[in-house]
């Protein structure tokens, strides 16, 4: 069966219709290395790697390219830095090497390329050289914004039209700026903030950027598969399409667009102030990895999830339920996935189906 995906772009369900036959390339914003990931940024680490596994099923291990990003700079990772008292390269290393355990704990295969920010700096430059020569592009007051009225397009991804993100949006209306809606591409970089050269002088990229270097430069222009959260869509997404289309008005893109829904826990937005905040380690303490996976799949992807405590003590039972169905098999087949939870899954990664049809296959065994 073909993987059907909604996409985002198209507000429909569509088949996976690789742009190289037989290969797949696919790329998710990773994370921004400055602290520990809490459960939100877990739901599309462990979403997006049940894609690559079953992509890798159906075209060979081989023949699916997946690139998730280290987001390595970034004014978070700047204050957080300065707040501890550390250097900025101290800090990015440690919490990259968190991020690597928390993710192997929550079973999570390695993705095939894993490109930092730092190391694509003139692939970035260039980028926005490239905008400047289309008039996307304009330098002010030592930054370099993208000129959105300059592209017709503008917020077809979110779905909105360019008044209405502005009059949505909480944007930085600066005064170098041409219009509200405009994006910093580049901006100075003084006293102890990180940068590096460039004909706009000392500096360091703006956020949307830098996937839009790193994609183009390990999928390139065209490629099959774009994800990330919800929450990414508008603005993360949304200047990614701009910016990357109007450098490359021939190239097309990511063809499909896959978002994951939004996290809650115990029926209340995750935050510090209700308690209610927990990052992966702190889980990690009392739960089993695969526990906190089966949860975080307890729903479908584009669903909202609510986490509690009570659905993380039935996921880790309908595990051990399975394992000792997996026990007592006649002839278990180890490896093997079988049909029902496959067509689930090529269904835009129905979870909830997969994990029922697990349920009635286990039944057969008791």
């Amino acid at each position: 069966m073909t993987f059907h995906a909604y996409n985002t772009l198209h507000r429909r369900k569509e088949p996976l219709e690789p742009i190289v036959p037989g290969k797949v390339g696919f790329y998710v914003c990773g994370p921004t290395v400055y602290d520990l990931i809490h459960l939100g940024n877990a739901r599309p680490l462990v979403v997006f790697d049940v894609l690559f596994r079953l992509l890798r099923l159906e075209f060979g291990e081989g023949n699916v390219k997946y690139v998730r990003n280290i987001t390595d700079i970034e004014d978070k990772i700047n204050a957080a830095a300065k707040e501890r008292s550390i250097a900025i390269a101290e800090l990015t290393v440690t919490t990259t090497e968190r991020f690597h355990q928390d993710a192997a704990a929550l079973g999570c295969l390695e993705p095939s390329v894993e490109p930092r920010a730092t190391g694509h700096i003139p692939e970035m430059i260039a980028l926005i050289e490239r905008l400047i020569e289309r008039s996307h592009a304009y330098e002010a007051d030592g930054h370099v914004l993208f000129d959105v009225p300059s592209y017709e397009p503008y917020g077809r991804l979110s779905g909105n039209s360019r008044d209405e993100i502005v009059a949505g949006a909480r944007i930085d209306v600066a005064p170098y700026k041409k219009d509200a809606a405009d994006f910093v591409l580049w901006k100075p970089s003084v006293d102890d903030q990180p940068g590096w050269e460039s004909p706009w002088g000392f500096g360091r990229p703006g956020w949307h950027l830098e996937c839009s270097a790193m994609s183009h430069k390990h999928l390139g222009a065209d490629f099959d598969i774009h994800g990330g959260g919800r929450d990414l869509i508008f603005p993360h997404h949304e200047n990614e399409v701009a910016q990357t289309c109007a450098a490359d008005p021939d190239g097309g893109f990511a063809r499909i667009w896959m978002h994951n829904g939004y996290l809650s826990v115990d029926g209340e937005k995750m935050s510090k102030s209700l308690g209610n905040f927990y990052t992966v380690r702190d889980l990690l303490e009392e739960w089993p990895g695969e526990a906190l996976r089966f949860a975080l799949l307890s729903a479908q992807y584009r669903q909202p999830l609510d986490f509690t405590f009570d659905a993380l003590k039935q996921a880790k039972a309908s595990l051990d339920r399975f394992y000792n169905a997996l026990g007592q098999a006649k002839d278990p087949q180890p490896g093997e996935v079988p049909q029902p939870v496959l067509d689930a899954l090529n269904d835009d990664l129905n979870t909830p189906l997969a994990i029922s049809t697990m349920h009635t296959i286990a039944d057969a065994v008791f």
